[in-house]
């Protein structure tokens, strides 16, 4: 697959792939995320009552993320793809299927920043969106965060055809 860019001062034509995850991709995938996530996280933590951003991550946000990739990347009900680029890891989306009601979910996807608004995140979701109507699903669902840290995530889920179903959740610390 071929992907170009451009912006208005400067050209970015990469040669990207699509191939299924192996742990030899499980370091590169939680590096590029983590690079990914540090402003979401950020954002979330200006966002968020700060006795409660606490309670979610007493150890560091990365800490816990740096799991949730590696428990995702070796979970037998989620399907992983990576992408990659003259032989790196740029960017990863895991899916789960819910068959009883015919939903799959993009349930984790990230981009290297080095590599962000090239379309790599685009092609992902789009692979992903075309394997789960190959494996039955009639409906996708991804979820995101409303703070300004996830805007680019939702601008490309909108772009893709995403439709935003409005939900609000409080947190207190008790």
């Amino acid at each position: 697959m071929q992907i170009a860019s451009t912006t208005p001062f400067f050209e970015v034509r990469i040669e990207m792939r699509i191939e299924p995850y192996n742990p030899h991709h499980l370091d590169a995938v939680v590096r590029l995320s983590l690079r990914a996530w540090t402003p979401v996280f950020d954002s979330i933590r200006n966002a968020m009552d700060a006795d409660v951003y606490r309670e979610f991550y007493p150890d560091n946000w990365r800490v816990s993320q740096q799991k949730a990739v590696e428990d995702v990347c070796a979970a037998e009900d989620t399907n992983v793809w990576v992408a990659i680029d003259a032989g790196s890891t740029v960017g990863f989306v895991a899916v789960k299927l819910d068959s009883a009601s015919s939903m799959g979910e993009i349930y984790m996807i990230a981009v290297d920043p080095d590599y962000q608004r090239q379309g790599i995140g685009s092609a992902l979701i789009e692979f992903a969106l075309a394997w789960l109507k190959d494996a039955g699903m009639s409906v996708a669902m991804v979820e995101t965060g409303g703070d300004p840290g996830h805007a680019p995530a939702r601008c490309t889920y909108e772009k893709l055809g995403f439709g935003l179903l409005p939900i609000a959740r409080y947190f207190k610390k008790l």
